[in-house]
């Protein structure tokens, strides 16, 4: 059993603001900041709300208490017949990229999935994104080839609720 990373802990309510600020930061990243509409109220919500089915990690160094993160939640496989974990955003600073708190945050996952008997810890990366691409590889995590992800929102999402 591996000890988990000291630089890695659950998300705190007074982390919130620090996430949210850095959820922006990854929009920009991935070129779509006017996509972006977090706020703290709705991730302090999702996160430590009634019935929460967001979770979070925190990566912090001694001078930085928030330098990344991972949000996640939980997904079920049917061919499995348990959970897994979908990792929807991970982000480190740029400044802290190469301190190993990206390796770190995925292996806290890993060590979560493991532990609860989960099957799987997956996620969705940009294709033109080359350096997560490769330090996703060098985790030896594998591409799902041949499955495209869909997504209703907006007027469409509405449509297809019958409500648009």
């Amino acid at each position: 059993m591996s000890v988990p990373d000291p630089r890695i802990r659950p998300i705190a309510p007074a982390d919130v603001p620090a996430v949210v600020a850095l959820v922006h930061d990854l929009a920009a990243y991935e070129k779509a900041p006017e996509q972006c509409h977090l706020t703290a109220a709705q991730l302090h919500s999702a996160l430590f709300g009634p019935s929460p089915a967001l979770f979070g990690l925190i990566a912090s160094e001694p001078d930085e208490p928030v330098a990344g993160f991972a949000l996640y939640f939980l997904n079920f496989s049917t061919w499995e017949g348990v959970h897994g974990i979908y990792l929807e955003d991970l982000f480190v600073r740029p400044q802290q990229r190469g301190s190993g708190l990206g390796k770190a945050l995925l292996t806290r996952l890993a060590q979560i999935a493991v532990d609860r008997g989960y099957a799987r810890v997956e996620w969705s990366v940009l294709d033109w994104n080359t350096p997560s691409i490769e330090f996703y590889r060098s985790l030896d995590a594998v591409p799902m080839n041949g499955w495209t992800t869909f997504r209703l929102t907006g007027p469409a999402l509405r449509t297809a609720a019958g409500t648009g």
